[in-house]
């Protein structure tokens, strides 16, 4: 009769067999869509359209011969040749009415492909690319998905920019020496001079005020910027500036704001896979896989685009104005002080106005719409300048800003936080610069000091190599674990292909996860990890085993004594995979990303999986276990 003990472990071991068991199911379905390929689709197509029915026979028979030559050049024949003398293989092609699509062999001839295409058949033709899975529909449905790769697997763009820290300590400087002067008028102070002697402080000379109106003003700037020390020149002279401590939090503050910036912009482009990081004191790097068209990702992400509006100065011999000319060289007079900037931008989206002309609706935030609606209610029926600048380094590597009045419009009635830049110049620099503001504008000056494209050619050789040396790794453990330990040796290459499978499973589940070569460096690791935790377990039970111990207790205590020393040893390994991941990046943050995630299948596959399959053994064989006698 079984007593109430054995009762309570079997429905124990039954439970966490049915959580094994789902667990498994759930990384292999998961791990599914690595199976099936990606395949590229061209898309060809004529921009000319057949005539009206109302057109004459004339007009018809003119347009016959052009149409004939178009479809002689979107022939299949003619397709495939011109692929296949570049050694680009082709799938299939299907032609249907006036459009084919071009099926490639292999992904990484898309971009070359589609290039060639473009030049080969000219403007009259309109080619576009797409890559689809084969993943079947159910597993597309549950939002399975196959794992990312990296720069070095699947090509594309590395982008190293510098962000100049310096230069937005000190435009920020510049802009709060406005605001000071602002301030005073607001509150009636006279001052002699404001003034900034170096890109970190401020000079405010109190000469012509009376104490106490000296007194009401620090009173005001204390209380607006916290964040500055105020430091007594003279008896009417205190300096402005940020102390080291407010400096370094400004410089940190500018990275992280530069970072958001980029990871927004790079979303905008559509591109998941992407790497956003700081590298060093003062650099980003981004890493954009699958991008084979780096001027394109050059032209948004290089892009240190920042939007600022302005009242058009009404006295153009008063102190403080800004003069620019517009696209139509008219000289453009402004105060200094900025009405609000692009980062109170929330929102931008490319339109047309009645006209159809191209136009972009800004949405802001609460301060801003806050600004506007103070600023417009005060200005109807005056002008407002919209300026846009950037970045660039000159032939001396010297950083220089570049403005340009982008737009002059009066305000026709009271603004809030939503209204229209309209004369856009195109569609497109009204799509351009509604990404750049949607992503955000910088706060600080960012220029590409380095940039790199990696093939994808180069990608599918380390994929080649990679499984080759996993494919090694695993043969030789799985026929050493079969001949030294038997039974319990095939029991732990079962767990270590359920390794493998949970790994692989994890990866597609987590969104940020990317596999790149060093990672599959990490995967032969983690082999060799998951093996370890099976000959710790296994010698354990050998030892109790020689003791004298029946199989079931010499199994319950091999486990049980094994498993405080691996998971001690897998804490240390994981602590010094999360250091790795904190302060690497690219190859180091990829090894990483493997290292920890093989730790976790590895402790549950080692330990738990593989005790359920040494329960079940038992049961099936009694006689035979280890190599020795029971």
């Amino acid at each position: 009769m079984m007593n109430s003990r054995t009762k309570v472990h079997v429905k124990q071991t039954k439970w966490q067999n049915i959580v094994i068991i789902f667990i498994l199911l759930s990384m292999l379905v998961s791990a599914l869509p690595n199976l099936y390929s990606d395949k590229v689709n061209i898309s060809l197509s004529t921009h000319s359209t057949q005539g009206s029915s109302q057109e004459g026979t004339q007009a018809s028979a003119q347009k016959s011969s052009p149409n004939s030559s178009q479809n002689e050049k979107l022939s299949p024949q003619n397709l495939k040749r011109l692929l296949t003398q570049q050694n680009i293989s082709v799938d299939e092609i299907n032609a249907s009415g006036e459009s084919t699509v071009v099926t490639l062999t292999n992904k990484t001839d898309q971009y070359v492909s589609e290039h060639l295409l473009k030049t080969a058949l000219g403007d009259d033709f309109t080619v576009e690319s797409s890559i689809e899975n084969n993943t079947p529909t159910w597993l597309t449905s549950i939002g399975a998905k196959p794992i990312k790769l990296g720069l070095d697997l699947s090509g594309g763009v590395l982008f190293v920019l510098d962000v100049d820290t310096d230069r937005a300590l000190s435009d920020r400087l510049k802009s709060i020496a406005l605001e000071v002067r602002t301030l005073a008028v607001e509150n009636r102070v006279r001052l002699t001079k404001v003034s900034q002697p170096n890109d970190y402080s401020i000079m405010v000379d109190f000469s012509t005020a009376k104490p106490e109106q000296q007194a009401l003003l620090l009173s005001k700037i204390k209380q607006d910027y916290a964040e500055l020390t105020q430091d007594k020149l003279a008896d009417h002279q205190i300096t402005l500036s940020y102390a080291k401590e407010e400096q370094t939090k400004f410089r940190q503050e500018t990275m992280q704001q530069t970072l958001k910036t980029m990871r927004g912009r790079i979303e905008e482009l559509g591109i998941t896979e992407a790497v956003t990081q700081k590298q060093g004191k003062n650099r980003i790097r981004i890493e954009l896989p699958g991008v084979h068209d780096p001027e394109e990702a050059k032209r948004i992400i290089g892009a240190t685009a920042s939007l600022d509006f302005y009242q058009l100065a009404e006295n153009s011999k008063a102190a403080g104005i800004i003069q620019m000319m517009d696209d139509n060289g008219r000289k453009i007079r402004m105060n200094s002080q900025v009405v609000f900037s692009g980062s109170h931008i929330k929102n931008a989206r490319s339109g047309q106005d009645e006209m159809g002309m191209p136009l972009v609706n800004l949405t802001l935030d609460g301060v801003g719409g806050s600004k506007m609606s103070d600023f417009s209610k005060k200005n109807i029926g005056k002008p407002m300048v919209t300026v846009f600048s950037e970045f660039y380094r000159n032939s001396k590597d010297e950083m220089v800003k570049k403005s340009k009045v982008i737009n002059v419009a009066t305000i026709q009635q009271h603004l809030g936080s939503q209204f229209s830049i309209t004369h856009m110049s195109s569609p497109q620099a009204a799509q351009e610069l509604a990404l750049l503001l949607r992503a955000g504008s910088l706060t600080a000056p960012v220029t590409i000091v380095m940039q790199r494209s990696i093939e994808a050619t180069l990608g599918v050789d380390n994929i080649d190599n990679g499984i080759k040396a996993l494919t090694i790794g695993i043969t030789f453990t799985l026929l050493f674990m079969a001949f030294w330990y038997r039974t319990l040796g095939l029991i732990a290459n079962v767990a270590l292909a359920l390794n493998l499978v949970s790994l692989l499973g994890l990866m597609s589940l987590l969104p940020g996860a990317v596999l790149t070569l060093p990672g599959i460096a990490g995967l032969v690791l983690t082999v060799g990890m998951a093996v370890d935790t099976n000959v710790l377990i296994f010698e354990r039970i050998k030892e109790e085993l020689k003791r004298g111990r029946k199989v079931i207790s010499a199994i319950e205590c091999g486990y049980k004594n094994a498993f405080s020393t691996i998971l001690d040893a897998n804490i240390t390994t994981m602590i010094t995979g999360i250091i790795l991941y904190a302060i690497g990046y690219g190859a180091v943050k990829g090894f990483a990303i493997i290292l920890c995630l093989g730790i976790l299948t590895s402790m549950f596959t080692g330990v738990f999986v593989s005790k359920a399959l040494t329960n079940l053994s038992i049961r099936e064989n009694k006689t035979q276990l280890l190599g020795v006698k029971l």
